[in-house]
């Protein structure tokens, strides 16, 4: 009953009863590790994440209901509405793990409403990845068979996806849902998915093995990202002016020298454009998932501390608390993703980005932003194929 509660527990695990002050030097795995610095650092942090997180996602929802209206709307913009959904979906319930850590680790809320927190962050986690991952296909399809992608349907496919992907993390979600998520100790504190050191060694296996086929899948999902990124990378740092072009310039017109001007600054301008992006997406993975999913096996042992058999390992006291503070601060991390992803909205896109440089200078000249952005639509969108 247990297996499928302690990947929820990711986010918070590694909580112990009040007696964790006194404890001794023998490992006792009926003892939770704790790590007391996150009942300071995790309210302040969601506090903040939770303020800048409403704030860009709303606006990016704004933006891409403006896209929409111009029908500019092409297969990426599709994806980072899905994103930003997910971050809203996230930051939404932010105050009930706000209050959670501000009490210490004692959930007041009704078991319900645990679930869908805890639910709701494995979901966003995952969703994010999986689409940031669709990001990065869809570019490099982009730039290595722009035919192919010119003469596609790939509103179509973006949506096709985009399903697949909610109804296969809302699939793997659901099994959190159905099983209890709070639970009160001996000191008459209610956990939210925590505490879960008292399962018979049997589950300590099954959960591990959970976690390390979710890390295994993470690391393949990053490697297709990394291989995208770095073949977009090669193809766009490979790619010069035509030399025909340039010896052309310098027998024709002036006029004829400007178109090449021109279409030279204009390739060098996409091209500046997809590295940017590329730098956003794998940023986003190493600042916010890499850091968590590597050490997430390591942890999740030291947390189970299986006694015998297959995860069984004789670490030391000091050993276990180093990787479950570690653990806490990639958590803190992953939880910046929805923060981070309107960053690589702004370099998706030109459109996106165009959009967001004329309200800030609508803004700036005291006036409305409608206007601007449904002009900015209508010039972009005749660039769409190009920049979907």
């Amino acid at each position: 009953m247990l297996l499928f509660s302690l990947p929820q527990t990711e986010m918070m695990v590694s909580t112990t009863e009040q007696v964790a002050l006194n404890v001794t030097p023998r490992l006792d795995s009926s003892v939770f590790l704790d790590s007391e610095f996150r009942y300071v650092a995790f309210p302040v942090v969601y506090s903040i994440i939770f303020i800048l997180g409403i704030t860009a996602n709303l606006y990016v929802l704004f933006v891409l209901r403006r896209l929409r209206e111009s029908k500019s709307m092409g297969e990426i913009c599709i994806y980072m509405i899905n994103l930003t959904i997910g971050d809203l979906l996230f930051v939404t319930f932010l105050p009930f793990w706000i209050d959670y850590f501000r009490r210490d680790g004692n959930w007041i809320f009704q078991d319900v409403m645990c679930r869908l927190s805890g639910s709701l962050f494995f979901i966003n986690t995952y969703s994010s990845v999986l689409f940031l991952c669709a990001i990065s296909v869809s570019r490099y399809w982009a730039v290595t068979r722009p035919l192919d992608v010119a003469t596609s349907d790939h509103r179509t496919r973006g949506i096709i996806l985009s399903v697949f992907i909610w109804l296969f993390t809302l699939a793997t979600a659901i099994l959190f849902l159905i099983q209890p998520g709070t639970h009160t100790d001996d000191n008459n504190v209610t956990r939210c998915f925590e505490g879960y050191q008292n399962t018979p060694v049997s589950t300590k296996v099954h959960v591990f093995a959970f976690h390390l086929t979710i890390v295994i899948g993470f690391f393949l999902v990053f490697f297709v990202v990394v291989v995208c990124n770095f073949l977009i990378a090669r193809t766009l740092l490979s790619k010069g002016p035509p030399r025909a072009e340039m010896q052309s310039a310098t027998v024709t017109s002036r006029k004829s020298q400007r178109t090449v001007s021109f279409s030279s600054r204009k390739r060098r301008g996409v091209k500046q454009r997809a590295l940017q992006m590329l730098f956003s997406v794998v940023g986003v993975f190493v600042v916010c998932f890499l850091p968590h999913h590597a050490c997430q096996c390591f942890w999740t042992l030291a947390v189970l501390h299986i006694e015998e058999g297959f995860g069984h390992v004789d670490w030391s006291q000091k050993t276990r608390q180093a990787l479950n503070d570690a653990h806490q601060i990639t958590w803190l991390l992953m939880s910046l993703n929805c923060i981070l992803d309107p960053v690589v909205y702004f370099f998706a896109t030109q459109k996106f980005k165009g959009f967001i440089m004329a309200h800030i200078k609508k803004i700036a000249r005291g006036g409305s932003c409608s206007t601007t952005l449904t002009s900015e639509g209508s010039m972009h969108s005749q660039r769409h194929q190009s920049e979907h």
